[in-house]
């Protein structure tokens, strides 16, 4: 994937709450329409909101990642700032195993037992075979021994007990399942 293309780009709100993450692409399109501002950041102390016009001739520094134009490098900035949005946004954790990992905090749902990474996986509560969905509500992280005993019964066939009942989890502020996943410096003041 070009580097152009990748979600590097932290989208902060107009209150400077994170909100979203784009691509070197879609943040100068922002800025050349000036729908945001990009932060020349010079360390946690020094966060300076700069338009497109002025960005484009900044001086790019050593450690700056660049797109080479006709004029020269410029500058892909790290962060930028939505001129006219103020919302956080809510988003619900996409439906994934480490979606169901994470909603049952690692634990399985039938003995309790905290799974390390590979004992567990996604059983279906109904199973598909009987009419069971693949949604929150219908799925439950379990050790893969258990899982696979179960089968296609039903928890009390299986003579299984759920913990909890599975629920979807909870819109939660977008901010919250932002990941600083190439570990950007410039994103530690805006990421919890």
């Amino acid at each position: 994937m070009n580097h152009l293309e990748q979600k590097v780009v932290l989208v902060l709100n107009r209150n400077w709450q994170a909100i979203h993450v784009k691509s070197p692409i879609e943040a100068f399109s922002m800025m050349a329409s000036d729908a945001a501002t990009a932060l020349d950041i010079q360390g946690a102390d020094s966060m300076v909101p700069v338009k497109w016009k002025d960005w484009i001739q900044l001086p790019v520094r050593e450690s700056d990642q660049v797109i080479m134009t006709v004029r020269g490098p410029i500058r892909i900035p790290t962060v930028i700032v939505a001129l006219k949005y103020a919302k956080v946004p809510k988003r619900r954790p996409r439906f994934s195993l480490k979606g169901i990992w994470e909603r049952d905090g690692g634990r399985c749902q039938y003995t309790g037992k905290d799974l390390r990474p590979g004992e567990g996986n996604i059983d279906h509560v109904l199973p598909r075979s009987r009419g069971g969905k693949t949604d929150w509500e219908n799925c439950v992280l379990s050790h893969k021994e258990v899982n696979s005993k179960k089968a296609n019964l039903l928890p009390e066939e299986a003579g299984l007990r759920l913990i909890k009942k599975p629920t979807k989890p909870k819109e939660v502020p977008a901010s919250e399942n932002l990941k600083n996943q190439h570990d950007i410096r410039d994103w530690k003041p805006f990421l919890r």
